[in-house]
């Protein structure tokens, strides 16, 4: 679905079945150097079992047009507006590694817009580190290369990978070359400069669930863990033989912790 979010292009998946505003309203919003892609499997279940789904290309990512913002307060406020630009009052928002602080901070900044909130492979503070930062800039290859090791489990490296038909490491290295240049630095800025957690948390009104992954190597487990003391009374989840990538690695498992959690 095309719409205009603030006067741009933008782009959202539905699950494969037309937008309808009257149902209940799930939002994904995806991490660094990824799309909408990232949800397909999940967001396409919800469509089609009674939700109005937004699988929202964030700006200068995927379909949407560009450029892209540089923090996570400015892509908070644009998740609002996308919901505005939709027609949507209210919405759960599931949100992937930055797209996680990015749902945190838009339910804070917006509480009567956001329903519900599930965080996954959230850590605060989401610090980068300065080889990775400078590659992002100065070698994005090698960035991907990176970013694309340390997001899968050991077991999805290996050739035979758990789905028939699916190579999930090449899959996602392919997702991240589509991206538009220079939009990867920008992404792991925003991440590394976001400060506002602990507030954002301190002001949350709605439910929360934080869906982490045992074998997370770019957000580990202790990171999560330490700021879940800040999320008073959010239901947490953890999910064993998966690293980052976790809607890719286990599939079935995150879309059970979301049904769950979303019921």
């Amino acid at each position: 679905m095309q719409f205009e979010v603030n006067g741009r292009l933008a782009y959202a998946y539905t699950g494969g079945k037309p937008f309808d505003a009257t149902l209940p309203t799930v939002m994904f919003v995806h991490g660094a150097q990824h799309d909408h892609s990232v949800w397909i499997l999940q967001s396409r279940y919800l469509a089609h079992h009674g939700y109005g789904v937004l699988a929202v290309d964030l700006p200068g990512h995927g379909r949407s047009a560009g450029p892209a913002l540089a923090s996570v307060g400015e892509l908070a406020d644009w998740v609002a507006a996308a919901q505005d630009a939709a027609g949507v009052k209210q919405a759960a928002i599931a949100g992937h590694s930055m797209g996680s602080l990015i749902a945190l901070e838009c339910a804070a900044r917006h509480p009567d817009r956001v329903a519900k909130i599930a965080l996954l492979a959230i850590a605060y503070p989401m610090k980068v580190s300065a080889d990775l930062l400078a590659a992002t800039r100065d070698s994005e290859p090698l960035a991907q290369d990176m970013v694309n090791i340390w997001s899968h489990s050991g077991y999805a490296q290996y050739p035979n990978c758990p789905g028939p038909g699916f190579w999930v490491i090449g899959e996602n290295l392919r997702l991240m070359q589509r991206q538009k240049p220079g939009v990867m630095h920008v992404d792991f800025l925003a991440c590394n400069a976001y400060s506002g957690g602990e507030e954002a948390a301190a002001r949350l009104r709605c439910p929360a669930m934080m869906l982490l992954a045992k074998r997370d190597q770019m957000t580990p487990l202790r990171a999560a863990r330490d700021f879940a003391k800040s999320l008073k009374g959010a239901q947490t989840t953890v999910i064993d033989g998966s690293g980052h990538n976790m809607m890719a690695e286990k599939p079935d498992e995150v879309l059970d912790a979301l049904v769950g959690f979303l019921k």
